[in-house]
This record gives C-alpha cells, structure tokens and sequence, in this order.
C-alpha cells in the first residue's frame, strides 16, 4: 500500500490512500482519519486498507482525484518519536574527519543514533526556513522506516516485522553547530532543524525485490540547484533497519507512529557522489587538500528521489527550497 497526508493547514490532515503508479489518491476516512490514526490500530483497519488500495489500482473507486504531491505534508507531519541513526559507516568515518572528533567506540558494532524533534515534520515542497546562512546549511538524503508498536527487548529479526512503513526523507543540518554539540555529550539540538519527507509512505511489500535484508536497495537522486550531486544506493547500509530498531528499543518501548532513520545514505565509490554537502567537502579535504563547495544560500533548491533502475520513484520526490526564516514574533506557516 501507499499512503500520502494531504496539508489542510491544520493539526487534523486527511490520510489518503496512493494508486501505485502515483497518479490517483483518495481518501482513507472512515477506515483512518490520519496515518498516525492507522498505524495505531494497524492489525484492525489495514485488511480494510488493503481492500480499498486494490480498488483504488483497479479504477473502482469513484471519488479518486489525481494524486497532487505538492499539496501534501510529511506523511506522519508529526511523530511520537524520531529516531535517526548513523548506518553507512563510510559516512560516519568521513564525517570523523570532517570535525576532527576521536573514532566512536565500537562504531562497527553498536549503532550511532540521536533523538531528533518530531514535532514539526515538513512535506516534499514546502520552503525551508533557516535562521542565517553562517550556520552552515546542509541536506542529508536518507530512507526511513515507520513502526507499530515495539516491545522494550526485541530482536533484530523480530523488529523488521514490526516495520509497517518505508519513508525517504532529507534531514537538514545546520553545521556550524554540530562539533560543538557533539563534544558536549547530550547530542544535536541546534544543528537538527525540521527534517523534510518525500509525499508518499509505502509498505515494505510495494518495494519488491528492492526491498530485502532490512534495506532498501534503490538509488538515491539528489540535485543541488539543478545540477546532480549524488546517487549513493541504499544497499552499502551496514546496519539493518532491524538491529536499528532494535537499537532504539533496547531499553524503551516504541510507540506505534516512531520512525527510524538510516542516516545519510553514503557510498565507498567516489562515482556515487554524496547526498550531503559535509561528505563531499570531506572528500575534496582528503583528495585535493581543501573543501571547496560552501553550504546552502538563501533560494537554493534541493531535489531528492529514489529510483529503481528503471526509473520508478516509489516514494515521489522532495523538492525544496531554502528561505530566511521568519523573525521571532512573525507569523509562521503551519506545516
């Protein structure tokens, strides 16, 4: 299944149900008002769910309109819970270089993971507001999974059958504040503004053979101002989603509704490029001696999409755009 969550500008968006080809959406209520909503009572309403995608694919469902990605909010626009890791450890071990922080202990066994803010996700177009151009304004392409509910103890291989949802998201940084959030030991805070998310939510099973060991095995996309940055693949994830949920709930329950980030998604082949600025000016440091490319400006536009390799983009395409953030006192968009 696919879902989307159409923006009404409010806390109470409408969960919609996707066609498989992105081209037809229709609503989900009375099944589930909001995804959230679904993902709680999950064994309860997905048969129900099911029954109307296949609908919906079939051309059975009267009331379908075209699917308007543009017009959506993050699937989940706010989360109990985000929990985002570090799991392409050539991302992790450039990134050491980047800041000049000691190697993590036990970096190759025991996942790298932070709490980020979950209460203010943004959808696939929407402006990004950033604070000041000196704070080093970075994107980080990733994939991501959404939970049912988690048990405090579970095993990897028992945490992949609680995935009920794959996601792609970009996880803004701000880097001029990470080395020092990083040396104080209580993790990010100022460098993790709101994290953006591709329109489209999709059940493992829509993923096909792309979909295997607990990783999602697609080709990341990302453009800078139109110009190709990267496309790192997802298979080089040296944890699983399972051992990183089982990570997150080693000591915690995890609320249905909880998503789990793979961090940014990195390749060992400089050909792949990168899906974040800090890896790319870490490889011009270690290959031509400085960092050349600078951090995002005011107006600048990313676009990420993760494709098979013949061309299908399951999850859409996050297309933004950087912006002054409104002043303290101004009035705010609601996302």
């Amino acid at each position: 299944m696919k879902f989307a969550t159409l923006s009404d500008g409010g806390a109470q968006n409408q969960l919609l149900i996707v066609s498989r080809d992105l081209r037809h959406a229709a609503g989900a209520s009375p099944i589930a008002c909001t995804l959230l909503d679904a993902l709680e009572r999950w064994d309860e309403v997905a048969p129900s769910l099911q029954a109307r995608y296949d609908a919906l694919n079939a051309g059975r469902v009267p009331e379908a309109r075209p699917f308007e990605p543009s017009a959506c909010a993050a699937p989940l626009p706010r989360s109990p819970q985000w929990c985002d890791a570090s799991a392409f450890l050539n991302h992790g071990r450039l990134m050491e270089q980047a800041f000049n922080t000691p190697p993590i202990p036990e970096f190759d066994t025991v996942p790298v993971m932070y709490q980020g803010a979950s209460d203010d996700f943004l959808g696939p177009a929407s402006d990004v507001p950033m604070p000041d151009e000196a704070d080093g304004i970075d994107f980080e392409g990733e994939f991501g999974v959404i939970v049912g509910h988690v048990p405090m103890g579970i095993s990897a291989s028992e945490a992949v059958q609680r995935i009920r949802l794959i996601v792609q998201l970009n996880d803004w940084s701000l880097r001029a504040f990470g080395p020092r959030e990083m040396k104080t030991g209580f993790g990010f805070l100022q460098a993790k503004p709101s994290t953006s998310f591709a329109a489209v939510a999709v059940t493992p099973d829509e993923l096909g053979e792309h979909w295997r060991d607990g990783r999602v095995h697609l080709s990341l996309h990302v453009e800078w101002n139109d110009r190709w940055f990267g496309h790192p693949h997802g298979r080089e994830m040296n944890f699983g989603f399972g051992e990183l949920i089982a990570h997150a709930a080693r000591t915690r329950r995890l609320s249905a509704g909880t998503i789990v980030g793979s961090g940014t998604v990195s390749n060992v082949s400089r050909d792949a490029g990168s899906a974040c600025i800090a890896e790319r000016r870490v490889i011009e440091m270690i290959d031509e001696g400085s960092a050349r490319t600078s951090f995002m400006r005011f107006g600048d536009r990313v676009r990420m999409t993760a494709r098979d390799d013949v061309g299908h983009a399951p999850f859409g395409t996050i297309d933004q755009r950087v912006v002054l953030a409104p002043r303290a006192g101004a009035e705010e968009p609601q996302s």
